[in-house]
């Protein structure tokens, strides 16, 4: 006879914003609905605080992004565009700048404006 298996708790993050003195009553009546708090996790981090290369390579982090929601690899991207799959590894990595003529084509391809790549 199979044992019911134990069913663990969605962990989701909730986000406010409002008058600083109802904090409290907001958290009281979230724990009556059965959540709980993190009180060591009440400061915001940026996103940027996160992903720091992004700074550093913001246009071949898009491209690399782009790919990955069209669900295509490099090479299926080089075939599509004719740029060496070769340069396209070197944009994603920050070894090779993105071109005006260059984005337009991935834009077009990627379903997406060209300009994020710039």
């Amino acid at each position: 006879m199979l044992e019911p298996t134990k069913k663990h708790p969605t962990e989701i993050e909730l986000r406010f914003v409002g008058p600083d003195n109802k904090k409290q009553d907001a958290i009281k009546a979230l724990r009556k609905l059965g959540f709980v708090t993190h009180d060591n996790d009440h400061t915001a981090v940026s996103w940027r605080d996160h992903f720091p290369g992004l700074d550093e390579n913001k246009s071949g982090t898009y491209l690399s992004g782009a790919r990955h929601r069209e669900g295509m690899t490099q090479k299926q991207l080089a075939e599509k565009t004719g740029v060496p799959q070769r340069h396209i590894s070197e944009m994603e990595n920050g070894k090779r700048p993105i071109g005006k003529k260059t984005a337009k084509v991935f834009a077009k391809v990627l379903n997406t404006d060209y300009r994020v790549f710039l």
